[in-house]
């Protein structure tokens, strides 16, 4: 496992289509030997990123996939790197029983060539389809949630408080059902 990894230990939940997709010119999941990477990524690794792979983690885990995929985040910038999740990410993730253990790591190679990187902005959107190597690869995370409007962001909680962290839980995991129904789908 490597730096920003996710474990995910070893129920199906309720699941819904997502809202686009596969992404335009995805290949598909390799073979079931190497599974398929899942990348999040935000500004710095420490808020939304580190918050979407430890509850994406755990709804594999509880939907019977745990090794079915690689789940990883990363930030964009440089200034985390080697910090914890913010605690009030923590304080947010642990309120709604999600386990919680993240160190930051920034964008790299290995996470440039997943098979799928989840933006959780525009910005960050933009960026990746310059830096990966298929940016057909890269989605706005809300792009799974078939509840969002086309191009909705998720935005940073990192100068507001608790309450934007709370916000930031509830976008994620209802995207979490579109991503389930990504790992399950046959490649």
């Amino acid at each position: 496992m490597s730096r920003g990894d996710v474990p995910v230990s070893s129920g199906v939940s309720e699941h819904s289509r997502c809202r686009h997709g596969r992404p335009p010119g995805h290949t598909g999941r390799v073979t079931a030997s190497v599974p398929p990477h899942v990348c999040f990524v935000c500004t710095g690794n420490i808020c939304r990123s580190p918050m979407a792979a430890r509850v994406f983690a755990e709804h594999v885990r509880r939907a019977g996939l745990a090794g079915s995929v690689r789940i990883t985040s990363a930030g964009m910038g440089h200034w985390h790197v080697g910090d914890p999740a913010d605690p009030r990410a923590v304080a947010s993730l642990t309120a709604h029983g999600y386990p919680v253990e993240h160190v930051a790591a920034q964008v790299g190679d290995d996470h440039l060539g997943a098979d799928l990187l989840l933006a959780a902005d525009r910005g960050h959107l933009r960026d990746l389809r310059r830096m990966a190597a298929d940016p057909a690869r890269v989605r706005l995370l809300r792009d799974f949630d078939p509840s969002a409007p086309d191009g909705a962001e998720i935005p940073d909680p990192y100068y507001g408080d608790g309450d934007g962290f709370a916000e930031v839980l509830g976008m994620i995991e209802r995207s979490v059902p579109g991503l389930l129904d990504w790992v399950r789908e046959p490649r």
